[in-house]
């Protein structure tokens, strides 16, 4: 019986159990985006899972939208990684990088005072996280064909200074209202040139930057990161069935290690419709799971694997825990993001024994 201890083959990256720990931002990174000797311990903690999702990490400093988080673009940023993939692999774990593009999402003062750039010229409602005083988001600049292709660079680049850093493989994030995002739902993008418009060619920037990771990594150690309810920095679709059954078609056909939707279980979910579109690729389940959820998804298939976002900042042995129906630490809200204390990041109890 498929269970949370269960082996899975995802491409060429063999899991040793089914829980995935998701990309979590802790912006923990230094100010020039180099990972530390505490993230590497981070990591390590959790090594346990099946498959570690690193957080987001930013391709080019113009990429970023947050304070301290890491980067894969400088030579220093990748000896920093080389730290943390390594402490994960001597705990025989597996992690791939989250490659990462904000778009939007970001402010003049985050980009040393250059406009955000995105798919079209749409605002964003509401204000820039973490940034105080509170400021709202500015109108972006489209993007020009020639500033896309020199991001899908920027993307490749990224993904072989990943190999030297390392890592089993890449993930690329095209969810949650970020760049790849911006240009997939028709509500930020309203271009009319080749990559506006019908769904393949609001999709073509997102499966151009996939060929290019593939070209680099291999198909079997890529995967796509993805958020159908366009939930996340006031996105939306026209028809979201239509737009990501469309990608999923498009990733089956190149045969990638995984995809990954941060979608809640309801009535109106659609990640089981990708999958079924999806021509085999495997499937990790996430958001807001609880045990049961989880074990119901793996149990009856509709998932080849199952990830937690702040269960796994909470319970480093988040796996060992849901083996065996242990009880959860609480997760501790203060220090989440942005300090450099080891306070709510590295000092959450182990289980006895664990």
């Amino acid at each position: 019986m498929t269970d949370f201890s269960s082996p899975v083959v995802f491409g060429e990256l063999k899991l040793k159990n089914r829980v995935v720990m998701a990309p979590l931002t802790r912006s923990r990174a230094t100010d020039d985006r180099v990972p530390t000797e505490m993230m590497a311990e981070y990591y390590a903690q959790r090594a346990s899972s099946g498959l570690i999702i690193s957080e987001a990490t930013v391709i080019s400093e113009e990429a970023n939208g947050y304070l301290n988080t890491p980067g894969l673009f400088t030579d220093a940023q990748v000896e920093g990684w080389k730290k943390v993939t390594q402490a994960v692999h001597d705990k025989d774990g597996l992690i791939v990088a989250q490659l990462w593009h904000v778009g939007r999402v970001s402010h003049p003062d985050l980009l040393k005072g250059d406009i955000p750039v995105s798919a079209s010229a749409v605002q964003q409602a509401g204000h820039v996280s973490l940034l105080r005083p509170k400021r709202p988001y500015v109108l972006p600049r489209p993007l020009e064909i020639s500033e896309i292709h020199a991001i899908t660079a920027q993307y490749k680049e990224a993904a072989i200074r990943a190999k030297e850093a390392g890592f089993d493989g890449v993930e690329l994030h095209a969810a949650n209202g970020y760049l790849i995002d911006q240009f997939l739902q028709s509500k930020t993008n309203q271009r009319e040139d080749e990559y506006g418009g019908s769904v393949e060619n609001r999709a073509r920037f997102l499966l151009e930057v996939v060929d290019e990771l593939i070209e680099v990594w291999g198909a079997g150690r890529v995967g796509v990161h993805l958020a159908p309810r366009g939930d996340e920095h006031d996105m939306g679709d026209d028809d979201p069935r239509e737009t990501f059954g469309y990608v999923l078609e498009q990733l089956g056909q190149r045969h990638i290690a995984f995809f990954f939707t941060r979608e809640y279980l309801a009535e109106d979910s659609i990640s089981q419709e990708l999958k079924a579109r999806g021509q085999g690729i495997p499937f990790i389940a996430n958001m807001r799971l609880s045990r049961e959820d989880a074990l119901q998804l793996l149990t009856s298939g509709q998932a080849d694997a199952v990830s937690f976002g702040k269960d796994y900042i909470a319970n480093p042995d988040l796996y060992e825990r849901l083996v065996q129906n242990a009880p959860l630490n609480e997760l501790k809200l203060e220090n989440m993001i942005g300090t450099n204390v080891a306070e709510g990041y590295i000092d959450y109890p182990f289980l006895q024994g664990n």
